[in-house]
């Protein structure tokens, strides 16, 4: 039987979660995604659980946390059998159509070692139908579009600015923007598609490069933008850690743009890409705003279950960092508001509990009817949409950060002389602390925490032995209770096997806050 009701799963590549409500939120216009969010949920305390795109994505749409599915690098083959949104949902009766990328690297067991889909990690989920391919190193439909539009797109980069400054527009016109395109693609299917459909629908912007058409170029003006937020010089912020003196030649300001390779890191080229992002952003809630209207035009939007989110955050040229190969929290802090047109009673409420990626795909489930696997280790959001705290509710959130290569060595291995098994890190951010493990014999860090961002750095001071014990302590114990799950909860006895539902479970153990 045809579901009822429709799905649409919007996730925005590198945005950050103070651009809706936060720091940047008051320097970039985005009426339609904040207008969504007093009519739904919002969570304010939400993190990804791995960064970069490909793993973000891997434990979005698994539930995973990437110590678990272990596709942990953009090219890292993701199991074919892991229990996925997509393979779920179908269960549920939906056929889930992917409009954009789902950044997964195939499971090469599957195929031919000559196969063209494993020369590439922008795969696509098992269970997805590939409605419409916008990866970003190919995007074939978006670029044949351009050229029949009379664009020269051979050979061209299309991702360089127009002219002798960053800040120039695309050599395309904002109606003819990847963001465009992408979106007249789903409004054209929505169309004509019949009710109880599935639509996850990939944003690549505003990830880098940076580069966007007139006028969101300039729509955001660079002096009004804050300035990014160093509290110590480059040199003192790379001397704070082993880790940081790779991180911050890792990533540059000029490999946020193209064409721009001598681009200096200067106060004034850090705010005029920052403007470029919101601006980028801005491009992207005018197009999701789109996508809203033609359902409330259509009679759909009270009968579509919207979630809406990021796969990470980007630093901004904040602590010096571009991109989001670091532990700070800016590259992991996202949005996810979440409209559930059958809890209309918490709408406008901001959630205050620290969530994780890991719980939007749980949650989706939970919302359409469907059994969470054990494979899971999120927990549903529903009891938020229905205005409670569930018992046992995490205190903390955890992320992960794979930075080796097993391949080509990085720059981390290299200077720290690390092996590809032992370049990561662990986050556990608490309400008042953050503590950063590294594996590999760095030292770890532990920073106070100044609302959500990482304040003093106290790992060495008289005093906070205590506090590096306890963080230490629920971190372990955090790993230990979210250990792969397939048959955590079966047990074959002399009846067969046995399972024990998920909802006997809490989500884990209530930990003591570090003092």
């Amino acid at each position: 039987m045809r579901p009822e009701r429709n799905v649409l799963f919007v996730i925005i590549d590198q945005l950050r979660a103070d651009c809706i409500s936060g720091a940047l939120a008051g320097h970039v216009a985005m009426p339609h995604l904040r207008a969504l969010a007093a009519d739904a949920v919002s969570f304010a305390n939400h993190f990804s659980v791995t960064n970069p795109c490909g793993p973000s994505r891997a434990s979005i749409l698994t539930g995973q946390y990437a110590m678990n599915h272990r596709a942990v690098r953009n090219g890292t083959p993701l199991a074919h059998d892991t229990p996925n949104l997509a393979t779920e949902a179908r269960k549920a009766g939906y056929l889930p159509r992917l409009y954009g990328y789902t950044d997964i690297t195939p499971d090469p067991r599957q195929r031919d070692a000559r196969d063209p889909e494993l020369a590439s990690y922008e795969g696509v989920l098992p269970g997805f139908v590939e409605a419409l391919e916008m990866r970003f190193e190919e995007s074939i439909p978006w670029r044949a579009y351009l050229r029949s539009r009379g664009y020269d797109v051979a050979g061209k980069d299309l991702f360089r600015p127009n002219g002798p400054r960053p800040d120039d527009p695309a050599i395309y016109a904002a109606e003819h923007s990847d963001t465009a395109f992408l979106t007249d693609k789903v409004i054209e299917e929505l169309q004509v598609r019949p009710r109880g459909w599935f639509a996850h629908v990939t944003y690549i912007r505003p990830h880098a490069p940076l580069v966007a058409p007139a006028p969101y170029n300039k729509a955001v003006a660079a002096r009004d933008v804050p300035a990014a937020y160093r509290p110590v010089d480059r040199d003192a912020e790379a001397a704070a850690h082993p880790f940081n003196r790779a991180l911050l030649a890792h990533k540059t300001i000029a490999d946020h743009v193209e064409g721009f390779p001598d681009l200096a890191d200067t106060k004034e080229n850090a705010a005029m890409l920052r403007a470029i992002y919101l601006g980028l952003a801005m491009e992207v809630d005018h197009h999701v705003g789109r996508i809203l209207t033609h359902l409330r035009e259509t009679g759909q939007y009270d009968d579509t279950l919207i979630v809406v989110t990021a796969d990470h955050g980007e630093m901004l040229g904040d602590r010096h960092v571009w991109g989001k190969m670091t532990y700070y929290g800016e590259a992991y802090h996202t949005p996810l508001i979440i409209r559930d047109p059958e809890h209309p009673a918490r709408y406008g409420q901001i959630v205050m509990e620290p969530t994780e990626s890991v719980d939007v795909a749980p949650t989706l489930l939970d919302l359409i009817g469907q059994e969470v696997p054990d494979t899971m280790n999120g927990a549903s959001l529903r009891p938020f949409l229905e205005g409670a705290s569930p018992p046992g509710w995490r205190r903390h959130s955890f992320s992960e950060l794979d930075f080796g290569d097993p391949v080509t060595p990085t720059a981390w291995q290299e200077l720290l002389g690390l092996q590809a098994e032992v370049a990561n890190l662990a986050v556990l951010r608490s309400v008042s602390h953050v503590l950063v493990h590294f594996n590999g014999d760095l030292p770890p860090l532990l920073f106070e925490r100044d609302g959500l961002r990482e304040a003093r750095e106290i790992a060495n001071v008289p005093g906070s032995e205590k506090i590096l014990l306890e963080m230490s302590r629920a971190m372990l114990n955090h790993r230990m209770a979210h250990a792969d799950g397939r048959f955590a909860r079966t047990m074959v006895t002399r009846d067969g096997p046995v399972r024990r539902p998920r909802s006997d479970y809490p989500v884990g153990p209530r930990l003591v806050e570090a003092s």
